[in-house]
């Protein structure tokens, strides 16, 4: 029975998370996410996850509160120095400017399965990338990743301006979504009242997260700014970090 359990897995569609944002600083909810999404796929069998991709913002994206990428890409790694899974990939970051997120995913999803069905070790471009997971060529069927996101996210697609109709068909329709949501939410609404997502809401994994967590990095950087302690709220090798270059005008606390 075990054996056909594990064959039946082996059969199940290969998927991996992409986040995007912008991760300065990166908070424990920006991971918590990733294991939410995975366990929810694994285990109602719908999928098998081969891996996680965090992909931080373009310096000229130009939010408030934006760290240099180089200070952001170090205290993600750092970050994810606990995880066996997710990575991070720096090729947003290294573009000569801003990238839509349609483009990052695209990217990604085309790098994984160029892999998977390329013959060599190594791309034509050098060396495998740091983000790619490992054991992708166990199979030979596609892998679709899939933007992982927060409720926010989700309704910032109802900002006027701020995304263009063709880039919310193309990532639902060609990669799909993955909320995590908080309880008392209702995301339902919001898909029912867009006419693009109800097109592809087959295509919109919607998860509650029954251990809601407030904590943000806008949060973390009022926190630090006021002088505040935010021991506990970040990792402890982000914190240092942070202390140690002075991001976010950290003013000086005892704790």
């Amino acid at each position: 029975m075990s054996a056909f359990i594990e064959e039946t897995k082996c059969l199940l569609p290969r998927i991996a998370f992409l986040a995007c944002g912008c991760f300065s600083p990166p908070t424990p909810m920006h991971l918590r996410m990733f294991e939410i999404a995975r366990d929810h796929f694994e285990m109602n069998e719908m999928h098998k996850v081969v891996g996680g991709i965090i992909s931080p913002t373009h310096d000229s994206y130009g939010k408030k509160g934006l760290a240099p990428s180089a200070d952001r890409l170090a205290m993600v790694k750092l970050a994810l120095q606990s995880s066996t899974w997710i990575r991070l990939s720096d090729w947003e970051v290294n573009h000569p400017q801003w990238v839509r997120t349609r483009s990052v995913l695209q990217y990604h999803q085309n790098y994984m399965n160029n892999y998977v069905n390329s013959p060599g070790d190594k791309e034509q471009s050098g060396p495998l990338p740091g983000w790619l997971p490992y054991n992708l060529r166990e199979r030979k069927d596609p892998i679709q990743l899939r933007l992982l996101c927060g409720a926010d996210l989700l309704e910032s697609f109802a900002k006027p301006g701020l995304w263009a109709d063709e880039d919310i068909e193309d990532i639902v329709a060609n990669h799909g979504l993955v909320v995590i949501t908080r309880f008392g939410s209702n995301p339902e609404r919001f898909i029912f009242e867009s006419d693009i997502l109800t097109k592809y809401q087959r295509n919109i994994t919607l998860i509650t997260n029954w251990v809601p967590n407030e904590v943000s990095s806008s949060l973390v950087r009022r926190l630090l700014n006021r002088g505040q302690s935010v021991k506990y709220l970040l990792d402890d090798l982000v914190l240092e970090y942070i202390k140690r270059t002075g991001l976010y005008n950290m003013k000086s606390y005892v704790h």
